[in-house]
């Protein structure tokens, strides 16, 4: 019972200071958002040429599954930093001193995951009651359009919510890695629940099979075509009426079962939790530490190298600098620390760019510049990670040198990456398509700066890059393939519109930062 009044008061209270947060309402705006692209018919459910008749029992399985897919991509990256927060706050080093149990900060962690999402569950449910009020025929029927929510949505939540806190404990996966890795985790797990039901937390072939099988009594020649999209559907012009699942023990406890998955994730992360614990770096970083400061005769680490004076130069006995030697100051941060075989894999999507035929070039530019996604996510957020905007910001002109430099520096990276590509769009005189090849090298690193500078932090730009390039370049959508990866889907004009506001979006958003340094 005590152990269940902490991890309770623990969950609560981290509950409490999220929702104090201005972000919390973007959370919940977002849930809003989903429940407003069902309404105006920017999000649709078609089973080939047909769509359900609103009643309760559609409208709560279509927005359940709005949650179980898109809630769950997204809110992952929404709840992903509860344990990095402590640490950057210093709570945790304060927790870690007391009697609390790694499992016990590891449930309530998940418990706190889970309200925020559960919260934004609780949006798509109301507005699945809204759409039956509004659109919907019949009376509504409470058990068909509120069991989608409790018995599929809410668990996959769950897991969702044990899945953030594991990959925080996990050395490799706490930073920009963990991002992209989840996307296609969560990517592999949808693409998972058709061909094994077994593994389908989002609950996608229960309501697949069932509405097939409705559908299939009134057109026997429907085959399982099952989409769920973001954009209308235009093909889907028939109705049917489906009634609902008919839930069984065996259903519901196949459900409950992915609430013992989030139980075993939370267990798992409080076994790899290593308490706030400095001691408990990675041996390859102790090993790093060691080797760039060896141990004297005595058993003390010193500063490795001779000694050396170093003197400080006023800046205002420099002048204004050189503003190239600026940037590539920059670019040496964005580099410092990237391995070799980063290296090595840039250069082979080079070369394979250049040598390819121009079409699969085109296409490969979407693995080019995916790669460098976690150089470009710390663009605008390095000085405040690493505690220096203290120092950066009181530089000479951080406002017209800085950040121009820094900005400069990222589409150095991108213009580097692609210039394979580049290269075989010049061969081929295709200028349509080098102009929509550097409008995504400019958009990219400008992206990357503007959420940087605004959120603060670098998951933001991860989740939604990671995103926006698997629907766009993914899948050549027009207007969203900002890499042009087909020659038809290429809008360079309004990427380079965007990127300019994008880039005056930043530089009011780091001049009023500086008003208040």
């Amino acid at each position: 019972m005590k152990a269940a009044r902490v991890i309770y008061h623990l969950a609560r209270a981290d509950f409490l200071e999220r929702v104090r947060r201005y972000s919390f309402l973007l959370t919940l705006g977002f849930a809003g958002l989903l429940a407003s692209g069902v309404y105006r018919g920017q999000i649709v459910l078609t089973l080939g040429h047909y769509y359900g008749a609103p009643n309760s029992a559609w409208f709560g399985a279509f927005l359940a599954m709005v949650a179980t897919t898109f809630l769950s991509i997204v809110g992952f990256y929404i709840v992903r930093n509860t344990i990095q927060h402590d640490q950057q706050t210093r709570v945790g080093q304060i927790l870690a001193a007391t009697p609390i149990t790694n499992s016990a900060y590891a449930a309530g962690k998940t418990l706190s995951n889970f309200a925020v999402l559960a919260s934004m569950v609780l949006i798509l449910a109301l507005g699945a009651a809204v759409l039956q009020l509004a659109r919907g025929h019949g009376a509504i029927d409470l058990w068909q359009l509120l069991s989608p929510f409790v018995l599929v949505a809410l668990p996959a939540m769950a897991v969702v919510a044990a899945l953030a806190v594991l990959s925080e404990t996990i050395p490799g996966l706490r930073g920009g890695l963990g991002n992209v890795l989840y996307f296609f985790f969560w990517n592999g797990l949808l693409v998972t629940a058709f061909t094994i039901p077994a593994f389908d937390f989002a609950g996608l072939s229960l309501y697949m099979q069932s509405m097939g099988d409705t559908l299939r009594k009134v057109d026997p020649s429907y085959v399982n075509s099952f989409t769920l999209q973001i954009g209308p559907d235009k093909v889907a012009t028939r109705q049917f009426e489906w009634q609902g699942l008919h839930w069984n023990a065996t259903m519901i406890g196949e459900r409950l079962l992915w609430l013992g998955v989030a139980v075993i994730l939370a267990w798992l992360a409080a076994r790899l939790f290593d308490r706030f614990d400095p001691a408990k770096e990675s041996a390859r970083l102790r090993k790093t530490k060691l080797k760039a400061a060896p141990p004297d005769e005595a058993g003390v680490v010193r500063a490795a190298g001779p000694r050396t004076v170093v003197h400080l130069t006023s800046p205002a006995s420099t002048g204004r600098g050189n503003f190239s030697e600026l940037i590539r100051a920059e670019l040496r941060l964005m580099l410092a620390g990237t391995s070799r075989w980063w290296y090595l894999v840039a250069l082979v999507l080079w070369v394979a760019s250049l040598a390819t035929p121009l079409d699969v070039s085109r296409g490969l530019l979407a693995a080019v510049w995916i790669w460098p996604l976690l150089l470009w996510s710390k663009m605008g957020v390095r000085e405040g990670y690493y505690a220096t905007s203290a120092l950066v910001f009181s530089s000479p002109s951080p406002l017209h040198r800085q950040l121009p430099a820094l900005w400069l520096s990222g589409v150095i990276v991108a213009l580097a990456a692609g210039s394979g590509v580049a290269l075989r769009l010049v061969i081929a005189s295709d200028l349509h398509g080098l102009a929509t090849w550097l409008a995504g090298a400019l958009f990219i690193p400008t992206f990357a700066l503007a959420l940087g500078v605004f959120s603060g932090t670098s998951k933001v730009f991860e989740a939604l890059y990671t995103v926006w390039w698997y629907v766009g370049p993914g899948n050549h959508v027009p207007y969203i393939d900002f890499m042009g990866t087909v020659a038809s889907s290429g809008r360079p004009g309004f990427y380079f519109v965007l990127t300019a506001a994008l880039l005056l979006a930043a530089y009011a958003g780091r001049r009023a930062r500086l008003a208040y340094a």
